[in-house]
């Protein structure tokens, strides 16, 4: 809102132009979310105090643990709604609203905090633990990420490489001599469409180039540097120039639509693929279907193709970082202290990768609208630190199913929409051995008739081993920041 304000003012106050800066506006929204949930918390505290919304503190299964946490027994749950309500105001307030992107992540969100609410409220009715059956709970997140994964499907949130980088140029002589070639023939070829628009002095200079010879450094810089604004050129692709090369259906779809009605992005995203249909052998063939495929941190053109497996993919993202930051979400303070950790990992991932520069030269997907992404990463750091005021030890409230669903949805549609699927597991590290830690429990007792840990989730064993809950906690946060520190040295690993 106070974007598209400022935007209308700023011919008549210039100053309002820094509310249309992503920064600026991730700043306001961290700084608003926590502001609201500092003044709505006490009155919603009490509001669940009042409705008995308390949580009830299990006797089974093990004596110890009910001993060191029977004082929480009624402190009031469903604080999620805190943490929902006051992201979506923060974002309808800060965020760049015609960016699908960020509706996307809202959306995400409150679906998985309406199954969690639905789950809670049951909890509330019933005065016991149980809430939704596992198999209802389930189809609530599959659901949402069935959901999710049709739409990046059917409405990408990026596609191949839209520049040329240095070592996606395979043969340097080769490309110099298809050059010369084209620049000394009067006959037209697709090849010539690129060399006219190059500079006549580096056209000169490709010309003196013996052929066969290698190519000084600074004159493939300068090379590369014109090919990159050859590729902003709208007007390269003129069909009967064009006429008897090679191009492929995505090509096609792109001049389907009329290169008129292209964005920049989609602009250089063609010219990209005319570039390697008219120098096949010289530049190395860009991957199509970006959007199916799942990058691997650590390469830097690596992909793995999963085409409409895709959408399984998703429903098992959004399923397994919901449940891992449930199954956290057993102190005070500590599930909402990891997310904010993980997700201001993402945050920082989606400011990179919405910048073509820095993509660029990390080598990592370009995603040209996850900007607001960032935005909604501030937001939700603002809240969680909002609700972490009251969440922390001794909690005055707890932020229930309703908060560790959303939280957990909103981490993993993060990492699907920068295309960091594959970081999830680092930047998530400590949900992952939170997780973990019960798949061992149950399958050794299954298989083996024993228990690895004194208790899962893993933070439940070290309590039992002695630890206070405070020093849990902080010692997971550490683990958390240790992995999410990680996760962002990765960007630089290719």
């Amino acid at each position: 809102m106070l974007h598209y304000l400022a935007v209308h003012l700023m011919p008549q106050v210039g100053a309002l132009n820094v509310l249309t800066y992503v920064t600026v506006r991730a700043g306001g929204a961290t700084l608003t979310g926590f502001v609201f949930c500092l003044l709505a918390g006490p009155r919603l505290i009490g509001q669940l105090r009042a409705l008995k919304v308390g949580q009830y503190i299990k006797k089974e299964h093990v004596a110890d643990l009910h001993a060191l946490h029977k004082g929480k027994a009624g402190t009031p749950t469903m604080g999620g709604t805190l943490i929902v309500l006051s992201t979506v105001l923060s974002l309808l307030l800060w965020g760049r609203l015609t960016n699908r992107l960020l509706w996307v992540m809202m959306g995400v969100l409150v679906m998985m905090g309406a199954v969690g609410f639905l789950d809670d409220y049951i909890k509330l009715r019933r005065k016991h633990n149980t809430g939704l059956s596992a198999r209802a709970k389930m189809a609530g997140q599959l659901l949402t990420g069935l959901l999710l994964g049709v739409y990046l499907v059917l409405n990408p949130v990026t596609t191949g490489p839209a520049y040329v980088k240095h070592h996606e140029v395979t043969n340097w002589p080769r490309l110099v001599s298809v050059l010369r070639e084209a620049g000394s023939s009067d006959e037209t070829s697709s090849a010539r469409q690129f060399w006219i628009r190059l500079e006549p002095g580096l056209q000169e200079e490709l010309m003196a180039q013996q052929p066969g010879r290698l190519v000084h450094p600074a004159i493939e810089e300068r090379l590369l540097e014109n090919l990159r604004e050859v590729l902003r050129d709208p007007g390269l692709y003129e069909a009967e120039l064009w006429r008897g090369t090679s191009i492929n259906g995505e090509v096609q779809s792109l001049l389907d639509r009329g290169v008129e009605t292209l964005g920049p992005r989609e602009v250089a995203r063609l010219n990209r693929m005319l570039l390697e249909a008219a120098m096949p052998d010289c530049i190395v063939r860009s991957p199509r279907h970006l959007h199916t495929q799942v990058g691997a941190p650590g390469f830097k053109d690596l992909f793995i193709p999963l085409g409409p497996f895709y959408i399984l993919f998703v429903v098992f993202i959004i399923a397994a970082t919901s449940n891992a930051v449930n199954l956290t979400d057993g102190l005070d303070g500590l599930a909402a202290g990891a997310s904010i950790i993980s997700l201001l990992a993402y945050t920082g991932i989606a400011y990179v990768v919405s910048r073509a520069d820095w993509s660029e030269y990390l080598y990592v997907i370009y995603v040209p609208e996850a900007s607001e992404l960032t935005v909604f990463g501030a937001a939700v750091l603002g809240t969680g630190l909002g609700f972490l005021w009251f969440n922390a030890h001794p909690a005055e409230v707890f932020m229930g199913d309703t908060g560790s669903l959303a939280l957990g949805g909103a981490i993993g549609a993060m990492a699907l929409l920068t295309k960091q699927e594959l970081l999830l597991p680092l930047v998530a590290g400590l949900f992952v051995l939170e997780a973990m830690s019960v798949v061992i429990q149950v399958g050794s007792f299954r298989l083996t008739g024993r228990r690895v840990f004194r208790m899962a989730p893993l933070h439940h064993h070290f309590e039992l081993l002695g630890w206070n809950e405070t020093k849990v906690t902080i010692r997971f946060w550490i683990i958390a920041i240790l992995f999410a520190l990680m996760s962002l040295a990765t960007l630089k690993l290719r």
